[in-house]
């Protein structure tokens, strides 16, 4: 899901230490924490058993749990509506739609269907390269900057660009030079998380 150890634990109430002993099979987790973790969206049924379990949207869209379908492969594209421009306050995420992608070509572009969701884009910080309204394809198993991510700042999503600098900061630069570059030292970086690299826009042609 593109969370850190010590960000998933937070938001499930454990500490990172025992996040860490649950993932290693060292000890088992308590039907709280199953809980806490089903409210933001963990599948607690492929954890128990193994078995994937099908939400209403994902079934009404086609989605199977072997995860392809006649060759194809199900991207979930999230209703976060990330924003590229200031940002905004995302309280719910779940699955709005299901996109397919031809298994073959997102392996040859090397991307794992495993590894990707979809967003939406709102705001024009991103200039023409996303536009307001687009949707994009997010690589989550690119979280090195450089290039364009999606990235989780406090509890806002952002769509920026990001650069390395001196000392071990971040730059997050907008594409739309109306929008100032924003600085973030490393002291900052426990509010700061890269989801993702963002890699295929789908969108309407100007």
């Amino acid at each position: 899901m593109g969370y850190t150890q010590t960000a998933f634990g937070e938001l499930v109430g454990v500490t990172k230490k025992s996040q860490m002993l649950y993932e290693s099979n060292q000890r088992l987790p308590k039907a709280d924490y199953l809980t806490a973790a089903a409210s933001i969206g963990v599948d607690t049924q492929y954890l128990l058993t193994g078995q994937r379990s099908v939400s209403p949207a994902m079934a009404q869209s086609g989605w199977e749990p072997n995860g392809s379908h006649d060759g194809y492969s199900p991207v979930p594209m999230y209703d976060i509506e990330a924003a590229a421009g200031a940002g905004r306050l995302i309280e719910h995420e779940n699955i709005e739609s299901t996109l397919y992608f031809e298994t073959r070509a997102l392996s040859a572009e090397g991307l794992d269907p495993a590894h990707l969701i979809g967003a939406k884009v709102r705001g024009d910080s991103m200039g023409s390269t996303l536009q307001d309204g687009d949707r994009v394809i997010v690589d989550c198993s690119q979280r090195t900057p450089d290039g364009v991510f999606l990235l989780r700042v406090g509890e806002e999503y952002r769509i920026k660009r990001v650069q390395r600098v001196a000392g071990g900061a971040w730059l997050l630069i907008s594409d739309n030079q109306a929008y100032e570059k924003e600085m973030i030292k490393p002291d900052e970086m426990q509010d700061v998380e890269i989801l993702g690299r963002c890699r295929v826009r789908i969108g309407r042609i100007l």
